[in-house]
Parts: C-alpha cells; structure tokens; sequence
C-alpha cells in the first residue's frame, strides 16, 4: 500500500478540491491578490515577532541577564551524550 504524502492532515485529492472551490468562489484574478495579501500579513506577523525577541533581548542585556542560554542547553547534552556513549560503549563492543 502506497501512501501520498499529506499537508496539514489533507489528502491531495481534498487539497485540489479546496483550491478548486477557491478558484470558484473568488475567480482567478482575485486568487493572487488574496495570496500576496496573505504573503504580507505573515511578513508583519514575523517581523513583530523578531522586534518583540530584540525588545526582550535588549531589556534582558541591560539588566544584566544571560540571554544566551543555547550554549549552556549544548554544553549539557554534549556531557549526557558522553555519559551514554561511556554507559553503552562496552555494550556496543560486545554485540560487534
């Protein structure tokens, strides 16, 4: 059995006919200007979202926070990838 590949839980059979039923309902002229209106709209939802992580990045840097807590997240799974590399290491040796 041979399964498509779905987009948001939609078979591509159910994703031609929301298109087709959008190409009805709004014509195919109107279709581009919805989706660079929508293209547009996401923009500004992301560019917000960048200027509210740079405002809470700023205030956090002028109170003297760490921000940058990437690193120290890395440094520990590096440190709990060592200590299973060192726990299965002679498991791994026994079943080669």
């Amino acid at each position: 059995m041979i399964f498509a590949p779905t987009f948001l839980f939609l078979s591509p059979a159910q994703i031609a006919f929301v298109l087709f039923i959008a190409l009805m309902l709004f014509g195919a002229d109107k279709i581009p200007d919805i989706a660079r209106n929508l293209g547009r709209g996401i923009k500004q939802i992301k560019n917000a979202a960048n200027d509210i992580k740079s405002e809470i990045a700023k205030s956090a840097e002028e109170q003297g926070l760490d921000v940058d807590i990437t690193q120290d997240v890395k440094k520990e799974i590096d440190s709990i990838k060592e200590d299973i590399d060192q726990i299965s290491g002679p498991v791994k040796r026994t079943f080669k």
